[in-house]
């Protein structure tokens, strides 16, 4: 399956009408002290405006029973969720996991227990996410990454907390397979212009490494 290199993560549907639009295809909601009628009314709401677009990717945070029941794509698991393989248990195959990893430790762990992909994070403080674990910064993503290269560790490894434009070329290039985005669009002044920006950004630094890869 294909780990899409921009993820954005939203709480609302209505942020997806404008991401959908600019080329963003892999939304995660993630919802917060809602009640599970309010989160499931969100999430299938945010489902609908994904398959205008029969390409975007929809998963939900936190939920593998909601994700089961509306049949979302698949279900992104903190490190206080439900384990992944209680969730595989729970899904079966064809559902999308994702797990959370801080630490190399982290990411071994839930390679051996068949996450499909992994956010590492967070790369700086963030305000987005509540309980914050230790900040990696772009020393701590190389040497991560390259634990994992060492370890032949092959599962796509997604970055997020607190990243900015500025900072997409610098972290694909540690070896990351994308990233994932929150509050650097929502709470940008030009939220379309952010948008078209990271797209852009993300697009140009994978056909570039593409291109050396097919080259040499």
């Amino acid at each position: 399956m294909e780990i899409k290199s921009l993820q954005y993560i939203v709480s609302h549907p209505e942020q997806v009408v404008t991401a959908t639009v600019r080329g963003v295809r892999w939304i995660q909601l993630r919802v917060k002290d809602e009640p599970y009628a309010e989160w499931k009314k969100l999430a299938l709401e945010t489902q609908a405006e994904c398959k205008k677009h029969g390409d975007t990717t929809f998963i939900i945070n936190d939920n593998p029973a909601l994700a089961l029941e509306i049949g979302a794509d698949g279900v992104h698991l903190g490190q206080q969720d439900m384990p992944p393989a209680k969730a595989r248990a729970l899904l079966g195959p064809g559902f999308i996991i994702g797990g959370t990893a801080n630490t190399f430790s982290d990411i071994e762990r839930l390679a051996a227990e068949g996450v499909d992909y992994i956010g590492l994070g967070p790369f700086r403080f963030t305000k987005t996410k509540k309980n914050l674990a230790p900040v990696l910064g772009l020393a701590g993503y190389q040497q991560v990454l390259a634990q994992c290269r060492a370890a032949d560790i092959t599962v796509p490894i997604v970055g997020v907390g607190g990243i900015l434009l500025a900072d997409v070329p610098a972290l694909l290039a540690t070896g990351l397979h994308g990233i994932a985005v929150a509050g650097a669009i929502e709470h940008a002044e030009d939220i379309r212009g952010t948008i078209y920006g990271f797209v852009k950004s993300v697009l140009a630094v994978s056909s570039f490494s593409l291109w050396k890869a097919n080259r040499w």
